[in-house]
């Protein structure tokens, strides 16, 4: 079983195949420890039309499905998780502005992305995690233009963005209410990139601070109306959270491939250790979580091509999908022995990659109050 995709597509992942395994898996275990941004990597990439996958095609964009583009995103993400990450993060500060803007405001950020950029969404703030109407950037209104003053925390791509979609008050008052969205260029005076996070795992992606002072922005740049940025955000977080259970599940099936590969190859007993049981049964339920997590992305992505509803079925294709992935890398390296706790061997890095995503994209204990939220309704 897997995703149902187009022939374009599956023309696509063919090669991207060729690509992640000649220009991503052997070089990720280097810039893993290294912690440096692999720029060569990504201008391959680039070049290769993978950063531009959710571009839609009246913009200049490939036109393919969103489960089109999650079965590549996947096999990206089955080659190093910081690489998808940073190609998916991309996405997610292209969608309020696929979301809320106008025509001009689509344009110029695809023209962006299909120029080699990427893109960030600043929406996390030191004291504004899980509560981001908690947040304290503010912009006030000055003639045709607003001013910004504010720091954004764990910025994924916040360091190497063309663009941002910025979140701040234009109303402190009002709290989440008077939240607005804008759309700018990282050439802006005043904006600038701050403290840099030394992470656990994605390592192949950037995560820093962004800081505002003063920033002066034109009014044109403000998505949709003012106190719209809290309903962009969350419907952005929605569509996103699909994204991060489907480069959790290509981890998890990295994590089940390198599992098999070594208990087929380790002895114990005069036998190898995969004709035991007890791992048989590990196999087992990592291939069960692993395609239940499929189907639950490619279900809520097809909610979002089709324009239905899609907040409870993302959240908890994201929720399972991450589980499955932390449980799937934790077994592996369980199943490696003291191998899997070495550095010498993939499945500890698989392990510190995969817990983020339990984390980021709104917290799996998040995820939990949107299901109930939206299984039970509100009371």
């Amino acid at each position: 079983m897997s995703y149902i995709i187009s022939d374009e597509a599956q023309d696509l992942l063919n090669d991207l195949k060729k690509f992640c395994d000649q220009e991503v898996v052997a070089q990720a275990k280097e810039f893993d420890r290294s912690g440096e941004f692999p720029k060569e990597i990504y201008d391959k990439a680039i070049e290769q039309g993978y950063t531009t996958l959710e571009v839609p095609e009246e913009y200049g964009g490939p036109g393919l499905s969103r489960v089109d583009v999650a079965a590549l995103m996947e096999q990206m993400a089955w080659a190093d998780a910081g690489f998808a990450t940073t190609i998916s993060a991309s996405g997610l500060g292209t969608k309020p502005v696929l979301i809320a803007g106008n025509d001009a405001q689509k344009r110029h950020v695809c023209d962006l992305l299909l120029d080699g950029g990427f893109g960030a969404f600043a929406l996390t703030e030191p004291g504004a995690g899980s509560d981001p109407g908690a947040g304290t950037t503010t912009a006030v209104k000055d003639g045709d233009s607003y001013i910004l003053n504010g720091r954004k925390c764990f910025i994924t791509n916040g360091g190497v963005a063309s663009f941002y979609c910025v979140t701040a008050l234009t109303d402190k008052a009002a709290g989440a209410k008077g939240m607005s969205i804008f759309l700018i260029d990282r050439d802006t005076p005043g904006l600038s990139v701050g403290h840099e996070e030394d992470k656990m795992g994605i390592r192949l992606s950037n995560t820093t601070d962004v800081v505002l002072e003063d920033v002066r922005v034109p009014a044109e740049n403000l998505l949709g109306k003012e106190g719209d940025g809290f309903k962009i955000a969350m419907k952005t977080l929605d569509q996103a959270r699909a994204w991060m259970g489907v480069i959790s599940t290509g981890l998890a099936q990295r994590a089940m491939d390198e599992a098999i590969a070594y208990t087929r190859e380790r002895k114990q007993f005069g036998k190898p250790v995969l004709k035991f049981q007890a791992m048989q049964f590990k196999i087992a339920d990592m291939a069960i979580k692993i395609e239940a997590s499929r189907q639950m992305n490619a279900y809520a992505l097809n909610l979002m091509d089709m324009g239905r509803p899609y907040s409870r079925e993302a959240a908890i294709a994201k929720c399972f999908a991450s589980d499955a992935a932390m449980w799937c890398t934790t077994e592996a390296v369980q199943m490696f022995g003291g191998y899997g706790y070495s550095r010498e061997y993939p499945v500890e890095k698989l392990m510190r990659d995969a817990k983020i995503f339990q984390i980021f994209e709104g917290t799996n204990e998040v995820q939990r109050i949107v299901t109930a939220n939206n299984t039970i309704g509100r009371f």
